[in-house]
């Protein structure tokens, strides 16, 4: 194959996956890696794709701008209902009595699934924990649920607490339960997100809670951003709705982290 033809189908690869990976690129055509850094550097001087560490990305990828809540509540699709039922099933057969939940459009939907649960009782009711108002704001009404808000200051843009002063009041608690968003994950970086004090929250959550459950829809695969907040080791379980392939199939698998497809 020439050099135009692999470059041609390196770009349309790029349009249709938005990402892909130096290591996945070259085992495809058999080819080395400096060949690929070569197609990857002529295609990013054409404005075809963006080089990121390990691979490219399509130009129109915005890794480090986060969208705001009210934009991502349109991103509740059914892919991410059916997580967040997943999620609220992990959550039953643990029989937790303590869970945190983070920030973000997937996780607020898990709470929108607690918000609809009833066991009937309300004797013992589940102690949630969260720093994101719009979470909070879905089961403060909830009578089986004993709500905790955690503090600090409120990013306007998603509407959730972030710093230090929130990393060091989720580092005082040991809760049974878990559950993280994230805006990347990929093979020999880990669980990422675009911010380093939002970073600074997830990993003082992951660090207080006996299970790590992190839920991440398939664009996000094989996906850098700048602030990694977890390795695969400190995660139990993935929670998606497409599996993993390739290289970060394999560290998952490495790590022993439990994948649910929904």
């Amino acid at each position: 194959m020439f050099a135009e033809e692999r470059q041609a189908e390196i770009a349309r690869l790029v349009g249709v996956t938005r990402r892909v990976s130096g290591a996945d690129l070259a085992r495809r055509f058999a080819v080395t890696m400096e060949t690929i850094r070569r197609d990857l550097a002529a295609l990013e001087s054409a404005g075809v794709l963006r080089r990121v560490h390990g691979g490219a990305v399509s130009v129109d990828r915005t890794d480090s701008v986060e969208q705001s809540l009210d934009s991502r509540e349109t991103l509740k699709t059914p892919a991410k209902r059916r997580m967040a039922a997943a999620a609220l099933e992990l959550l039953e057969s643990t029989e937790a009595t303590s869970v945190v939940l983070d920030a973000g459009s997937t996780v607020e939907t898990v709470a929108d699934a607690l918000a609809s649960r009833r066991t009937g009782s309300t004797e013992n009711p589940l102690l949630v924990m969260t720093h994101a108002l719009h979470v909070a704001g879905r089961l403060a009404d909830q009578p089986e649920v004993f709500l905790e808000l955690v503090g600090g200051r409120v990013r306007t843009l998603t509407w959730a607490a972030s710093g230090m002063t929130t990393a060091e009041q989720y580092s005082r608690y040991r809760t049974d339960i878990a559950f993280l968003g994230c805006n990347g994950v990929a093979a020999g970086f880990g669980f990422s997100t675009p911010e380093l004090p939002e970073a600074a929250v997830k990993t003082a959550i992951l660090n207080s809670a006996r299970t790590v459950v992190v839920l991440c829809d398939a664009e996000k695969h094989n996906h850098e951003n700048l602030a990694r907040f977890a390795t695969f080791s400190q995660v139990d379980v993935l929670i998606t709705d497409a599996a993993p392939m390739g290289d970060l199939a394999q560290a998952l698998a490495e790590a022993g982290v439990q994948v649910i497809v929904a």
